[in-house]
């Protein structure tokens, strides 16, 4: 649920890798609506028209020492960017409306100017923009995804919320969830597809796939939202559960398969708490990356 230190001055340290490429500041050029902050690992040697994942949530050395031995070797690899955001609150804003709403000047949208940004500078494929997150950075990932699916390709939340809902209008950085959410009244699956479909009135391309993980034991943010996800996303992509794949990827973990697999997933991990342990293999499969 926290995204850790927001201050931009604990990350003077600079992670490198075998290769010259470094997290690196962005510091201008591009507008910051809610003052975040801004970090990009651009390897050395970059595909053409490179995709572009958006991990999300923590302070971006946090985020990055978290992930990076397993996502800066495949971008060093396969030439794609990837995006690290930083808020100076102790989670980033997925309840307010303007965060919640296209263009409407929360959280998401910063997050999406960095990546158009990013799309301009180095000459980005803008049909592989693809985001994900943990706990608040979770949360994040599915209010990107609604909010902003003319942006990206897909999603994929670790621990994190449905958009909306539980979180819609329990404020700033409060930690707390709607009320309803906490005693089981929860939306149907209509109603939670409606919330995302409203978030941008005027979308009608393809909407972005979904990746969801949860850990049954996680005791910060609810394992029950992993339900509440699948039936959110499952709605507004029209691909009902189809089958379950026991012990996948690992021993206690149990795959959660709708339609074909290709639009919605979650992951189940038994016996894991907050938070599930990044998994870049099956992130990057789904993204369509390796």
């Amino acid at each position: 649920m926290r995204s850790f230190l927001g201050i931009a001055t604990l990350l003077t340290g600079i992670v490198s890798f075998s290769s010259a490429a470094k997290l690196t500041q962005v510091t201008s050029g591009w507008d910051n609506p809610t003052r975040l902050s801004f970090y990009i690992y651009v390897p050395d040697k970059l595909a053409t028209n490179p995709p572009v994942p958006h991990p999300c949530g923590g302070s971006a050395q946090d985020t990055f020492g978290r992930v990076a031995s397993g996502l800066a070797p495949q971008a060093d690899k396969l030439g794609f960017i990837l995006i690290f955001p930083q808020t100076p609150n102790t989670c980033w804003d997925c309840s307010s409306p303007r965060s919640l709403k296209h263009d409407g000047g929360g959280d998401t949208h910063g997050m999406v100017n960095m990546v158009k940004y990013t799309l301009e500078k180095y000459s980005g494929d803008a049909s592989k923009v693809f985001v994900t997150g943990s706990s608040s950075g979770g949360m994040a990932t599915n209010a990107l995804v609604a909010t902003y699916p003319d942006v990206f390709a897909a999603g994929a939340s670790f621990s994190g919320a449905p958009a909306f809902a539980c979180w819609n209008g329990a404020g700033l950085n409060t930690g707390g969830t709607d009320p309803g959410c906490q005693t089981g009244k929860k939306p149907a699956a209509q109603t939670w597809g409606d919330l995302v479909r409203g978030a941008y009135p005027g979308f009608n391309g393809t909407r972005p796939a979904m990746q969801i993980w949860h850990g049954t034991t996680d005791t910060v943010v609810t394992y029950g939202y992993l339900a509440d996800q699948l039936a959110q996303w499952s709605n507004v992509l029209g691909v009902p559960f189809s089958r379950n794949v026991t012990n996948d990827p690992l021993s206690g973990y149990t795959k959660m398969v709708h339609g074909d697999g290709t639009k919605v997933v979650g992951y189940s991990a038994q016996g894991v708490g907050h938070i599930v342990p990044f998994r870049e293999k099956e992130v990057l499969q789904f993204f369509g990356l390796l």
